[in-house]
């Protein structure tokens, strides 16, 4: 079912529902998934309570959900997705595409979410696309932050582990830092195959914000929140030049939200040319509760690696 809906004072949104799981995206602003859980049940997303129902001007605003952004984190990485998007529909399948970015701190880019559920069960297939609608080449990197309700935690898994020979000279993959990263914060676990970060409302760290990223050669990050998991796939390219230090996932956290963030490989996108990165997300429920790496073996991979990126 995809029907047009009205949601928190923004008129103009999409529901999409196949009993099992409902979307909603909005077209008054964006492109933007703001709502992702199960019939009946929260949402697993954050929505920004102060945004709700905002459209129109030049300040960016979070709003909340999942959005498309450019890396990297520069000026126009903040344009404000405030101006209604166009949407067409195809069966399942929901298309939002934004206005070019036409002012400053805009570079001509256009952004667009594909959105297709499957007729059952808890798949979601999101594509993301650059447009360069530019007079010149630009670098970047298609980046897709997913901001989590609070109160649970980020799990990604880390390259396999082994002992050193002389197979296993090289190193295996990024663990990236910000200036704010602390990993005496208690927010993180850090554990020998996985790696995880809680959202807290009152952390005791250093700094409010904590923030890494890896490469991820199993493609998944994970969102475990009160028996229920939230997983995006992304397929990884081998020998490929991904963002900050050579990251395909990255997770960061503050007092409201946490984000689980995949990343496409950098591009030089030409103009006239796009370049596109595709999330697969699915959400299991009743996941006993746990937290060492053993209960991840158990629990949260098998459930994400059954996750179909075809």
């Amino acid at each position: 079912m995809v029907e047009k809906i009205s949601y928190r004072g923004w008129n103009n949104a999409w529901h999409l529902s196949n009993g099992t799981v409902e979307l909603i995206v909005l077209a008054d602003v964006g492109p933007r998934i703001i709502w992702y859980g199960f019939c009946g049940a929260k949402n697993m997303l954050f929505e920004v309570p102060g945004d709700a129902g905002l459209a129109g001007g030049t300040d960016f605003r979070l709003y909340g959900g999942h959005r498309l952004w450019v890396w990297p984190e520069v000026a126009r990485t903040y344009f404000p997705d405030n101006r209604p998007v166009s949407v067409s529909q195809t069966g399942h399948t929901l298309r939002c595409a934004s206005p070019v970015e036409d002012f400053a701190p805009g570079t001509h880019l256009q952004k667009e979410l594909e959105i297709a559920i499957d007729e059952t069960g808890t798949r979601v297939c999101v594509t993301h696309r650059i447009i360069n609608h530019g007079s010149s080449a630009t670098e970047l990197a298609i980046w897709c932050p997913t901001m989590m309700r609070a109160g649970g935690r980020a799990i990604l898994p880390l390259p396999p582990r082994a002992a050193m020979d002389a197979e296993h000279f090289q190193s295996v993959g990024p663990l990236t830092l910000w200036s704010f990263t602390d990993l005496a914060d208690p927010r993180w676990i850090l554990g020998t195959e996985f790696i995880q970060l809680r959202q807290e409302q009152s952390p005791k760290g250093r700094f409010p914000e904590q923030m890494t990223g890896i490469f991820d050669p199993a493609g998944w990050g994970a969102y475990y929140s009160a028996g229920t998991l939230f997983v995006k796939r992304a397929a990884p390219i081998a020998g490929a030049a991904y963002p900050d230090f050579g990251c395909n996932f990255e997770i960061f956290t503050n007092p409201e939200f946490l984000e689980l963030e995949s990343l496409a490989p950098q591009v030089e996108l030409h103009p006239g040319e796009s370049t596109s990165h595709t999330e697969i997300w699915s959400l299991y429920r009743d996941v006993p509760p746990g937290e060492d790496d053993a209960w991840i073996r158990s629990a949260v991979a098998p459930r994400a690696l059954s996750v179909n990126l075809a």
